[in-house]
């Protein structure tokens, strides 16, 4: 067990004062102090390739070294940059990357993380990256000289940190709330009394997958097949267009506002390429609720004009419970590609199952 005040000391001794990254559930302790710090000092980015950008360009300015943060089945968006541009052959630019890892040796998780998990420590290696492993107040030595030796070096270096290592006596809702009162469920209920027998459903990663799967179990709601997303945050989109154009069947594509962030560009390719059939939900209630409650962003954003803009024939919103019946009938009904955004707040379902027997889920969606 190690207090995050105590890993900051220790980052703060050695002039790391800057940190970006992508929220992570097994580092949602640190967010606490993160969103206290400032935007100079904290960057929340869309996705892990741009976090450490952001630190590649803050070392150019301050010689100081960033702390990167993310989830490690996150790792693959941030290899490009990591090898393109930081690494020691080619400008040289020392990082710290903080690196929450899920599934590791002889935790039982997601099959997902444990495969990820699984081959971390050699995605590593091959980076180049020397690391150690965070697990108890002592091993904060370990990250102290590597740190040092990051310094000297110009090299990135790592710290991978197991679920519930870290430890804070701070509780704080970081969360920046919606207006609506409109939950998740309440919108996923109604969607599944809509939709025809034949609609495929494709559902983004965290909680509105599995919420998905429970309501449909708990409510028997049967019409329609489901494809959850349980990993690759930010391809559902591009999931479901490769599904519409090979398909005639109603495509619906159930997004959530930091999945949409993180690979923006995929609107245009489904405004540009997406047939009659596509249909994207994009649920926004402007946090990265699965992993711990941090704002995306998303909530300044105009959806109406990017989607049209994007190429998307038809843009509906639903802000109140009242409208959800009549708003869902008319997208529904609607020549795509359409996108449909859907104001609610956070909050979930107690007790949320996750799915299983994936390969008997695809095969049932591909039935």
């Amino acid at each position: 067990m190690i207090f995050v005040k105590e890993l900051l000391a220790t980052l703060k001794k050695n002039k790391v004062n800057f940190y970006a990254g992508v929220p992570d559930s097994v580092l949602k302790n640190l967010s606490i102090y993160f969103n206290k710090l400032g935007k100079n000092k904290h960057i929340i980015a869309a996705n892990e390739g741009s976090a450490v950008s952001l630190g590649i360009g803050h070392y150019l300015a301050t010689k100081k070294i960033p702390c990167v943060y993310l989830q490690n089945s996150g790792l693959g968006n941030a290899i490009n940059p990591i090898i393109s541009i930081a690494h020691k052959k080619v400008y040289s630019i020392p990082l710290l990357l903080m690196i929450g890892w899920r599934g590791s040796y002889g935790q039982k998780d997601e099959p997902q993380h444990e495969a990820k998990g699984k081959i971390t420590p050699s995605l590593l290696k091959l980076l180049g990256i020397k690391y150690c492993v965070l697990q108890k107040k002592k091993d904060l030595t370990k990250l102290n000289k590597l740190i040092k030796g990051a310094y000297k070096t110009k090299k990135i270096v790592a710290c991978l940190i197991e679920r519930n290592i870290l430890k804070t006596d701070l509780k704080e809702n970081i969360s920046k709330k919606t207006k609506s009162s409109f939950l998740r469920k309440d919108f996923i209920t109604e969607l599944l009394k809509q939709i025809s027998v034949n609609s495929k459903i494709i559902s983004t990663t965290g909680y509105t997958s599995r919420e998905l799967m429970q309501i449909r179990k708990e409510k028997k709601l049967f019409k329609g097949q489901d494809f959850y997303m349980v990993g690759g945050m930010g391809h559902a989109s591009m999931v479901s267009l490769g599904f519409s154009m090979n398909s005639k069947k109603q495509t619906i594509c159930l997004d959530g506002d930091g999945s949409i962030l993180m690979h923006l560009g995929s609107l245009r390719t489904l405004g540009y390429l997406g047939n009659s059939n596509l249909k994207h939900i994009l649920l926004n209630n402007n946090s990265h609720e699965s992993v711990g409650g941090q704002p995306t962003t998303a909530k300044g954003i105009d959806f109406k004009k990017l989607s049209k803009t994007f190429g998307y024939k038809k843009y509906y919103k639903i802000l109140k419970r009242e409208n959800v019946k009549r708003e869902i009938k008319n997208f529904l009904k609607s020549e795509g590609p359409s996108f449909l955004e859907v104001i609610i707040s956070t909050g979930t379902l107690k007790n949320l199952s996750r799915p299983n027997n994936l390969i008997k889920i695809k095969k049932k969606f591909m039935e």
